[in-house]
């Protein structure tokens, strides 16, 4: 009997133990948040004038505070690219043309046409068949009358492998 007792109080004082150090504690772990960003407005913008070392701050830095924060880097990058750089097609200055790039947003009209560029309208949207390439190109090679460095102006994709829908969702199909 005295033995039944001993394993007794020593499954209680087991019990005890192994419930008084499970105590629920008090304090809630923290939440973690995980924010995922990539400023792509315009197609290889980010690409080409972002360097490696500043892809996370310019993709999770607002668009009313980019320029600032870019302007000076991208004019950099664009000078190393094209050391001949006065002006481009639509006149601006390596100052003004960083400045427009840097802020990376997509404008776009609601009352006129939209287009990326079409010789007259200047990144008013962006249409489907826009070959944004090729106007990149242009902008950054082409000089001020479009025609320097002419085998710099053109990435020779003339049009997508297959035509747009008519209607909603207007893509493509992917066969």
């Amino acid at each position: 009997m005295r033995k039944t007792f001993i394993k007794i109080g020593l499954i209680a004082a087991v019990i005890v133990a192994v419930t008084g150090s499970c105590k629920k504690s008090d304090s809630t772990p923290a939440t973690t948040y995980y924010m995922g960003g990539d400023q792509m407005a315009r197609p290889a913008i980010n690409t080409v004038f972002v360097t490696t070392a500043d892809k996370d701050n310019f993709n999770n830095t607002i668009p009313s505070a980019m320029g600032t924060a870019f302007q000076a880097k991208f004019k950099t990058q664009l000078l190393a690219l094209n050391s001949g750089y006065t002006t481009n097609a639509l006149t601006q200055t390596a100052d003004q043309f960083t400045g427009l790039l840097s802020t990376d947003v997509l404008n776009v009209s609601t009352s006129g046409k939209t287009t990326f560029f079409d010789g007259t309208n200047v990144l008013t949207g962006r249409a489907l068949a826009d070959d944004v390439i090729d106007v990149e190109l242009l902008l950054i090679f082409g000089g001020p009358g479009g025609t320097s460095n002419a085998g710099l102006t053109s990435d020779h994709v003339s049009a997508n492998d297959k035509a747009f829908l008519t209607a909603f969702p207007y893509l493509a199909s992917p066969w």
